[in-house]
């Protein structure tokens, strides 16, 4: 019963709304995501400045990316591939160029209504603008509970799952010996707070997916004649022209949409909880450098796998005998031997981990929203997490992973809510951003111009505008 909710909330309800909102956020930006592409890059030039005492703007990304790059890179592929053909993933490509405009307005939102911390730091997120945006604190506090359960609890017990099998499936590690290292590791991590969790991430995430990323640039090396014909069948596939591939359009459309959609998270509401916390002179700065990491994860990681499969001896179309983790370990083990394999391990384990961290944060900043950093919150919640992460290692957690779907698809349907009624709002800040870029300004927000809106000017004081 739990599947068939599932299947109807993922695989209608949601995809729709979505897609809608995207398409949306999209058109009425004149194309957010494309108009300012070149400028992204510029953008993360100056995230790199560390602002002493606040989280810079690069380090909002890579916790972001830590989040959003998983095993959906490595296994959601595989299985899109497997059940929809490789045109699965033209789809994918496509949800995630709109799923950049929604991730950069909900992002650019989570910004706008930022709070000032007492150390000096900022919270934020979907909660936060569904309270001071939109006046709806009732649904903010659905949306913090439901945040809590699904990724602070229930996906941080998955996910510790996926790395204990699959170290011990390559390298034979017991899953309890996994359990204690990663408690150590984490404990480490979270009890700094999320000033550590970033000056984590930005070490582990370059590494791994830079690493995944040249794995896949050397298949292509090793392989640069067919990958004509490999780009060439997504496209046909995804258009149902490829008659060997079967399931045609409506099944690869399928397929692709909601891997996609699953994968990127644009939409969801997860990634602007991390957004809001960098220092940065315009909210939609924050917005661009997170529409940016939407494109790392499906327009380059999902796109990483697809070729590292669709370029191997093992993929068959219409061959589902060997799906997800199974099918990307032997499609880059045809091609670089035995290591191939372990080396999928070791990313997804590293992919899975940092997830772990994300989500924590995720958690913790629904905690915050009630009781602004209360220890007698924070700090059993870690506990609780690091146990969870103990125990999830040795648990196979079919059931919970159901279960934390319906509340993440849930969480989606309240932050897309807020979003479109926001609508407005989101467009006046793209706006205040076109205006001073047509001047030849580089934007910096003045909080005088947003006088009528429940802004925290704490969060945006003169010294940091310039003005």
């Amino acid at each position: 019963m739990l599947a068939a909710v599932n299947d109807f909330l993922w695989g209608q309800v949601l995809m729709i709304v979505l897609i809608a909102v995207g398409l949306l956020f999209t058109v009425s930006s004149r194309f957010v995501q494309f108009r300012y592409f070149g400028r992204m890059f510029s953008v993360l030039g100056g995230a790199m400045h560390h602002e002493k005492g606040h989280v810079s703007s690069f380090q909002a990304l890579v916790v972001s990316v830590a989040g959003r790059v998983g095993a959906g890179n490595i296994a959601g592929v595989a299985v899109a591939i497997t059940l929809g053909g490789p045109g699965a993933i033209f789809w994918m490509w496509l949800i995630g160029l709109m799923g950049m405009a929604t991730s950069f307005f909900e992002c650019s939102l989570a910004q706008l209504f930022k709070r000032y911390e007492p150390d000096g730091s900022y919270r934020g997120g979907p909660a936060y603008y569904l309270s001071h945006g939109i006046r709806q604190r009732g649904l903010a506090i659905v949306y913090s509970i439901l945040l809590l359960v699904t990724f602070g609890l229930g996906f941080n017990a998955l996910q510790s799952y996926v790395v204990a099998t699959s170290l011990q499936a390559s390298f034979g590690v017991s899953t309890w010996v996994t359990g204690v290292a990663m408690v150590v590791l984490l404990g480490f991590t979270i009890f700094g707070g999320i000033r550590r969790i970033a000056v984590v991430s930005e070490v582990i995430v370059p590494v791994m997916a830079g690493s995944y990323l040249l794995a896949a640039i050397a298949v292509i090396g090793l392989n640069l004649p067919e990958v004509p014909a490999a780009l060439l069948l997504i496209v046909k596939s995804a258009f149902g022209l490829e008659p060997a591939i079967g399931g045609g359009l409506g099944v690869a459309l399928m397929q692709g949409v909601k891997r996609g959609l699953f994968s990127n998270e644009a939409g969801l509401g997860s990634a602007p909880n991390v957004a809001a916390v960098a220092h940065v002179p315009h909210p939609a700065n924050q917005g661009m450098v997170q529409a940016f990491s939407v494109f790392i994860d499906t327009l380059i990681m999902c796109t990483c796998t697809a070729l590292i499969i669709l370029l191997s001896d093992l993929y068959q179309p219409g061959d589902t005998s060997v799906s997800g983790v199974a099918l990307t370990q032997g499609a880059l083990a045809s091609h670089f031997g035995d290591w191939g394999g372990s080396f999928v391990s070791v990313a997804l384990a590293l992919f899975a981990f940092s997830s772990i961290m994300y989500n924590y944060y995720l958690g913790e900043n629904s905690l915050s929203f009630f009781s602004d950093n209360n220890p007698w919150l924070i700090n059993p919640y870690r506990f609780a997490v690091l146990g969870l992460v103990f125990w999830g290692s040795a648990q196979d957690l079919g059931t919970v992973f159901g279960f934390a779907d319906l509340t993440m698809g849930l969480l989606g349907l309240v932050n897309l809510f807020g979003l479109v009624c926001m609508y407005r709002l989101g467009i006046r800040l793209l706006r205040d951003y076109d205006r001073q870029v047509a001047a030849g300004h580089d934007p910096v927000f003045d909080p005088d111009e947003f006088a009528d809106l429940d802004i925290d000017r704490r969060a945006w004081p003169a010294s940091d505008t310039g003005r």
